[in-house]
């Protein structure tokens, strides 16, 4: 029996959310370079209205863990050199604080992944039992993996505690655990007794497409969601919504479809203008091939007359990807200490690591921070 995504339990309005109206109707616009076209202009004309909203208060990246990734997923096989067959991806949470629409201060964790829900997704799973079999599986593991912070500790090196948070969300849920952020009735397999919540109260704000995904796999998405993940996880713990959001003045939540069908970016408005986050691309290479010194990937700029270079472990929908990746370029601004990049900063990002070369990042923003992150908001 197929599930259902939950039906919305919670009026967006009382969270001080509303609807973005710029970009209505613009994923229906056919044949699909009108569609790109639509998209672009719509992007346009929201980030001057997005702009005059205002910023947030605070915004501050930790970062969380690197994990191994393939190297054809994460330029869609651009690169043209003999390369290993993994880098390294570096998961950055970051934490944004802002007034909602209702003029509550609010509390958003972005990307609080939990590395031991992550290695359950099949992908990974099998992933580490090829590589135990391997000799030097050690030395494999000390070279791609490192771990930095666990979310929870965040918090306390932020001055925050879990009470101060409102809201969890992750651009889409590929290897994430929503027991592991929002508690469970249930015990996960291996553990002694039911997970608490992470972040005491807070909801997850979750694009429908991507809940209901979770909810009812296709086995072409299998293996990098993780199974049983929704398993004694309070439906009311989800907030959903469909389309694009804006939380607040300088924060929204813009659905870029492609990567997975419920995909959506981060953008804020900071006093350095704006800057988007996804895992669209894993390096700024991918949104600005023309730009990259990694080999090939420039050359699939030239060769393709693409404007991109999707990060394409599964290609839901390569078309929608592009349009997606375009929307984020349109909204970000230019980088102030390099005008040449955008100031998109990739959720998860390939590691600026000597020992991957040439596969390294072009340019790396190296995280972001403004104003002070205040506990006790609430």
């Amino acid at each position: 029996m197929t599930k259902t995504a939950p039906e919305q339990s919670t009026d967006l309005g009382t969270l001080g959310i509303r609807t973005i109206p710029e970009f209505d109707g613009v994923h229906d616009v056919w044949p699909r370079g009108e569609r790109l076209r639509a998209v672009r202009e719509a992007a346009t004309a929201y980030k001057q209205r997005f702009k005059a909203q205002g910023t947030v208060r605070a915004v501050k990246s930790v970062d969380i863990a690197a994990a191994p990734y393939p190297v054809n997923y994460a330029f869609h096989d651009a690169v043209s050199v003999p390369t290993l067959p993994l880098i390294s991806m570096i998961n950055r949470m970051v934490v944004v604080q802002y007034d909602d629409w209702n003029g509550t201060p609010r509390t958003l964790v972005f990307e609080p992944t939990m590395p031991e829900g992550s290695a359950e997704a099949p992908f990974y799973s099998n992933l580490q039992a090829l590589m135990d079999k391997v000799p030097g599986a050690k030395l494999i593991e000390k070279l791609m993996l490192k771990y930095y912070n666990e979310p929870d500790q965040v918090l306390a090196k932020l001055g925050l505690t879990p009470a101060d948070i409102d809201f969890a969300t992750f651009d889409h849920l590929h290897v994430q655990d929503p027991r592991m952020i929002l508690g469970s009735t249930e015990v996960i397999d291996g553990e002694s007794a039911p997970r608490q919540p992470l972040f005491g109260d807070a909801k997850m704000l979750v694009h429908s497409r991507e809940l209901a995904t979770l909810q009812s796999l296709h086995p072409m998405q299998w293996a990098w969601y993780v199974d049983g993940g929704l398993g004694g996880v309070d439906p009311d713990k989800f907030v959903t919504f469909d389309g694009d959001i804006e939380l607040g003045p300088g924060i929204a939540l813009l659905w870029t479809p492609g990567h997975t069908d419920g995909n959506h970016s981060l953008v804020i408005n900071t006093d350095d203008g704006v800057w988007v986050s996804s895992e669209n691309g894993i390096s700024l290479d991918n949104w600005q091939p023309e730009l990259s010194k990694i080999p090939g990937v420039r050359r699939y700029h030239e060769q393709f007359g693409r404007e991109i270079c999707p990060n394409a472990n599964t290609l839901e929908d390569s078309l929608d990807q592009y349009d997606s990746m375009i929307k984020e370029k349109t909204l970000a601004d230019p980088c102030k200490d390099d005008p040449r990049w955008l100031q998109i900063l990739p959720s998860t990002e390939l590691a600026p690591w000597k020992r991957f070369w040439p596969v390294v990042p072009t340019y790396v923003h190296g995280g972001i921070e403004y104003g002070v992150i205040i506990g006790g908001q609430q």
